[in-house]
């Protein structure tokens, strides 16, 4: 399955979140993710507390671009339990 991204990430190492902390909050509120990084690896992501995304059925809808067609096929290694 192909999903189309919901959010824009950015990435930041450590010494940059702190010079830019305001800005990254900013952006956080609305809506795009911050990663902080180490070395070049993810530590932590700046999330907004208390918002919760409210799920609607449907609301996904059109974001998968591609299905196989034996997507749902039983898979060889279970026909034993078939």
């Amino acid at each position: 399955m192909i999903f189309r991204s919901l959010c824009v990430t950015s990435e930041f190492n450590i010494s940059q979140a702190k010079s830019r902390f305001s800005e990254l909050v900013d952006k956080t509120l609305l809506g795009e993710e911050i990663v902080i990084s180490r070395d070049n690896k993810p530590l932590l992501k700046l999330v907004p507390v208390g918002r919760s995304i409210r799920r609607m059925p449907g609301s996904a809808k059109g974001d998968i671009l591609y299905m196989a067609d034996d997507f749902d096929a039983p898979l060889g290694d279970f026909a034993d339990y078939v």
